[in-house]
């Protein structure tokens, strides 16, 4: 069981669907993870959430005078 806030997880939020750490119980589904998801996303996306793709930032173009001062 769940030692969460009096013995209970709380029931994950609609921005945990189609995350992998959501699993489903008789009585509701529920993170693997985290107790209470609603925590994790009131500040951004979850750090664990399987479900999100998060853009890798393209690298800027590099000047070639200083890149053939770094020394490779």
């Amino acid at each position: 069981g769940c030692g969460f806030n009096g013995g209970t997880c709380h029931i994950v939020i609609e921005a945990c669907e189609g995350c992998q750490k959501a699993t489903e119980y008789s009585s509701g589904k529920y993170c693997l993870i985290f107790p209470d998801p609603t925590a994790k996303w009131r500040l951004g996306n979850c750090n664990m959430a399987t479900h999100i793709k998060v853009e890798e930032k393209k690298a800027g173009k590099v000047n070639p005078l200083k890149a053939s001062k770094r020394g490779h």
